[in-house]
């Protein structure tokens, strides 16, 4: 039964996402950590870019974990800090974007290839269905029965 429950806690640590902070780098406010938890996974890493802050090893998100420290130790909203790496670094910085106008194509993009996809898709799938071959007239078969029996 022990090696069963090692083997358990051995897999649920392996599945655990890795997180980069180090011990260094934490706040000895609960209250505070937490704030910088939550904002440092709501960051990208700019030079890992699929990673949040909270996640990447990079020295740049290191350096960006504690900046975001020192800002919350100052006093700053968790909006004041995102304002704050927004204006310095552009909403690149943000995972999730929000939505504006000047981000309205990134929304927007999947939909639209999505919608113009089913819309070529059912436009080739009726011109398909409408190029079926027509009869011929009763003029035509009698030209075609002419030119088969000069052949025999």
């Amino acid at each position: 039964m022990a090696r069963l429950a090692a083997v358990l806690l051995a897999l649920m640590v392996g599945l655990s996402p890795a997180l980069a902070v180090q011990p260094d780098e934490m706040l000895p406010d609960p209250a505070l950590e937490a704030r910088a938890r939550a904002l440092s996974t709501e960051l990208r890493c700019l030079i890992c870019q699929s990673q949040s802050i909270d996640e990447s090893d990079a020295e740049i998100a290191r350096d960006l974990r504690v900046l975001i420290r020192e800002r919350l130790k100052a006093g700053d909203s968790d909006a004041a800090v995102k304002d704050f790496l927004v204006a310095r670094y552009g909403e690149y910085v943000l995972l999730k974007p929000a939505f504006a106008w000047h981000t309205a194509l990134l929304w927007g993009a999947a939909p639209l290839v999505l919608i113009a996809g089913a819309a070529l898709s059912i436009g080739l799938f009726r011109r398909r269905r409408a190029a079926e071959p027509q009869r011929l007239s009763a003029e035509e078969e009698a030209r075609v029965e002419a030119l088969l029996a000069r052949d025999d």
